[in-house]
């Protein structure tokens, strides 16, 4: 007798662990680019811009899997019974901007890559677009892209924020739910 073969559904993680994973991934990416740009780590050396860039592809395929599993399956969380009025209509808007924003962020990326004059490369292993050598939308697309970035790290401190005041204010363990569970001890 042959034993069913398990389904990719069971091989995986449970999709609030997945997502926490994702979280916790893309934070310190995020904080990263926001402190350091290219030119710092040009100041280093060849190696130092490389990891920048395989940051950076890496950074853009987690925001990829964060925006594809919004669209196929919504937000995971929804708010909790002890968040109530604005706080409650806000909960949901903030979590989109974030996907939505992420992948902006990555998609005005990719702008930069096609709009250069030269082959930009995200590590040294995926070309960025045909570079069309388009200098004034390079000019505009950065623009963007740097305003769009720095926007949405304004949004994160606030999203932050925001389920510091619900853990503490509201008591209502919003921070457990994304915390890894050895941490819970100290929320």
């Amino acid at each position: 007798m042959t034993r069913p073969r398990p389904s990719l559904a069971g091989l995986l993680p449970h999709r609030r662990t997945a997502l926490k994973a994702l979280h916790w991934t893309m934070v310190p990416l995020f904080a990263w680019f926001v402190l350091v740009q290219p030119r710092d780590v040009e100041r280093i050396g060849p190696w130092a811009v490389q990891l920048h860039s395989v940051m950076g592809l890496i950074f853009v395929l987690l925001a990829l899997l964060w925006t594809a599993d919004y669209m196929r399956r919504g937000l995971a969380s929804r708010p909790g019974p002890k968040l109530q009025g604005l706080a409650r209509r806000v909960h949901p808007v903030l979590h989109k901007t974030m996907i939505w924003g992420i992948f902006g962020v990555a998609l005005t990326g990719f702008g930069l890559g096609v709009t250069s004059s030269v082959q930009l490369w995200a590590g040294d292993i995926v070309p960025i677009g045909v570079p069309l050598g388009m200098p004034q939308a390079n000019d505009l697309i950065g623009l963007i892209h740097s305003i769009e970035f720095y926007l949405l790290a304004a949004i994160a401190v606030f999203h932050a924020g925001f389920h510091i005041w619900r853990h503490v204010r509201l008591g209502d363990n919003a921070l457990r739910i994304m915390a890894p569970k050895r941490l819970h001890r100290f929320l």
